[in-house]
């Protein structure tokens, strides 16, 4: 392996088209809800970030708006 490589001649993806591609962000979950999709995800054999992606873009794609009652 190099020491250093050279990247200036580097194109980006072509298929990935501006504003379709994906952010890092910092959210905040109980620690239930992360070892309930950990779990499902070894289950599945998926990694867990992808299986909450998976179901967020579910929500999405559906517009389904949560139910939840706040106490």
């Amino acid at each position: 392996m190099r020491d250093e490589y050279d990247f200036s001649k580097g194109v980006r993806n072509p298929y990935v088209k501006p504003g379709e591609g994906k952010a890092a962000i910092t959210i905040r979950l109980d620690t239930k809800i992360i070892a309930y999709f950990k779990d499902l995800s070894a289950n599945l054999g998926i990694p867990y970030q992808t299986l909450i992606n998976s179901y967020l873009a579910d929500c999405v794609a559906n517009k389904r708006q949560p139910t939840t009652t706040w106490n």
